[in-house]
């Protein structure tokens, strides 16, 4: 590191310092509280609980105030500490099509079992600055409706589109071919990686680069021309199965958000034509990386419908080699740190190229002024 700069460690801490008061700013304005940033930065803490692989919102929330509001660090923060969590159990598969629905849209059918439902969202806001969020303005309660019975259920789209035979196979179990999923937070991703790999990449991947590489299928770099089968954010149960019980037990509750695409067409030899779909599910309220990741998803399915590969949004290890921004702002980042003694040696290198180039160029020269000089001796 930087400990032989001068001034050494103390000048670390004093960064370090210089770091804490930073974060702290003003004294005279009141220290931000973990309620006021998971209540009113929702949104921020709904992505580093996803990106990072957590789900803990006060967590999350001490992540961000600890990175001043950088969002990869605080991402990186959480997924640091979650190494040192015990594993005590795996839960039993979320069941979305129970979810305790927040939002629920569909861009494929306009009258849908169980409604449209929108949900707190910006699709309908003017995209014009608040005054009123400079201050503190009373927030008029939204009207509620009553709870939906609890048979009232509300299919996903793709299910409807199933019963006619219209779409692929979800890939639930026991489909043929289903087994248990690995896990790449503790084996390493190796390619040709399966679905169940590459959906976990996805989902913990930088929403940025995957929402580039979701825009870049629509514009012609991947077979992409999908529609919304519908995005649904909302509560699920998770379920652990207890051995000494013999049955699964609730043991808490999650928000999350599902895209489905429903893609283009493929048909099956021997069989009818039928959609092909895209997948994606985060934690949080999170449709703008559901839906990217439902977009690359598809793509990086070219090899199950025999399609060419010639977008990077269809190439497996190019998408989730890089998607990962932990590992990317690391690779990145190390830069800064001291490379004293590999410039150094590029340094010397370039100035031993350019003597020897400058060496060559001179030669001619010296040997034609000596023929002149011969030549006026004689």
């Amino acid at each position: 590191m930087y400990v032989a700069v001068k001034g050494g460690e103390s000048a670390i801490r004093n960064a370090h310092a210089l770091l804490a008061d930073r974060r702290r700013g003003d004294r005279d304005v009141p220290a931000l509280s973990l309620g006021q940033i998971t209540g009113q930065l929702s949104l921020a803490v709904d992505r580093v609980m996803a990106e990072g692989s957590l789900y803990d919102p006060e967590l999350a929330a001490i992540a961000i105030r600890q990175a001043r509001g950088d969002m990869i660090e605080a991402i990186f923060l959480l997924r640091a500490y979650r190494t040192t969590l015990p594993r005590f159990r795996a839960a039993e598969p979320i069941d979305t099509g129970a979810m305790q629905l927040e939002r629920r849209v569909s861009a494929t059918y306009k009258d849908l079992p169980g409604g449209q439902l929108l949900g707190p969202t910006f699709d309908y806001t003017h995209r014009l600055l608040d005054p009123a969020m400079a201050g503190d303005e009373q927030v008029p309660e939204p009207e509620r409706r009553e709870a939906p019975e609890a048979d009232c259920t509300a299919p996903r789209v793709t299910d409807l589109l199933g019963t006619e035979g219209l779409i692929e196979p979800d890939g639930t179990p026991p489909c043929e071919g289903w087994g248990e999923p690995g896990d790449i937070t503790r084996d390493p991703l190796d390619f040709p990686a399966g679905r169940d790999l590459r959906l976990q990449a996805l989902a913990r991947g930088d929403e940025g680069f995957l929402l580039a590489l979701g825009y870049s299928t629509q514009r012609g770099y991947g077979r992409n021309h999908p529609f919304v089968g519908e995005v649904r954010i909302g509560l699920v149960e998770v379920e652990v199965d207890l051995p000494e019980l013999g049955f699964p037990v609730v043991v808490g509750r999650l928000r999350v958000t599902e895209c489905q695409m429903v893609s283009q067409f493929a048909a099956p030899e021997g069989e009818d034509a039928r959609f092909t779909r895209g997948y994606g599910l985060v934690f949080g309220q999170s449709e703008r990386k559901a839906m990217a990741m439902s977009l690359v998803d598809r793509a990086l399915r070219a090899d199950e419908f025999d399609e060419e590969r010639r977008a990077p949004a269809q190439d497996e290890e190019f998408v989730l080699a890089h998607c990962d921004n932990v590992a990317s702002t690391g690779f990145v980042e190390h830069l800064k740190l001291p490379h004293y003694v590999d410039f150094q040696a590029e340094l010397h290198l370039l100035r031993t190229l350019n003597a020897g180039r400058r060496a060559e160029a001179r030669e001619p020269e010296d040997m034609d002024a000596g023929t002149v000089r011969a030549e006026a001796a004689e």
